[in-house]
């Protein structure tokens, strides 16, 4: 289970691309295929075109990191077919793990109600 602080985004590149790519590759794809900065300290994750490889690249300050995963058998499946999207972290944990979140229902979750503007002289009162 990847555990990631709030502030890191994950994109999902989900158009299939050749994982023969390394470092700059896969950095020059997050640019041009998902517009968005490699060295923004997010994850990018790529796939192949059978889906049973995933690469995922990673700046860390002073160098990037690329993780990558091979199935033995069966195929990931990323909760978008063709083009990019962000996703959580919570998915791309699920998906690493071979769980198909096509049939999957996000509850609502709780939002707190925004507490009201103190004013003026209320803001003294105390």
């Amino acid at each position: 289970m990847l555990t990631l602080p709030p502030s890191v985004r994950v994109f999902l590149c989900a158009t299939p691309l050749d994982l023969r790519k390394s470092f700059d590759g896969l950095a020059a794809a997050a640019r041009e295929l998902l517009v968005q900065d490699p060295l923004s300290g997010h994850l990018f994750v790529f796939l192949n075109r059978r889906a049973n490889r995933v690469k995922i690249l990673l700046w860390d300050r002073n160098g990037f990191w690329l993780m990558c995963k091979r199935l033995e058998q069966g195929r990931f499946h990323a909760p978008v077919r063709e083009g990019q999207a962000e996703i959580e972290a919570a998915e791309l944990s699920l998906m690493l793990e071979g769980i198909d979140l096509a049939g999957a229902k996000r509850r609502p979750r709780w939002v707190p109600k925004s507490s009201p503007q103190r004013h003026g002289s209320e803001a003294n009162d105390g």
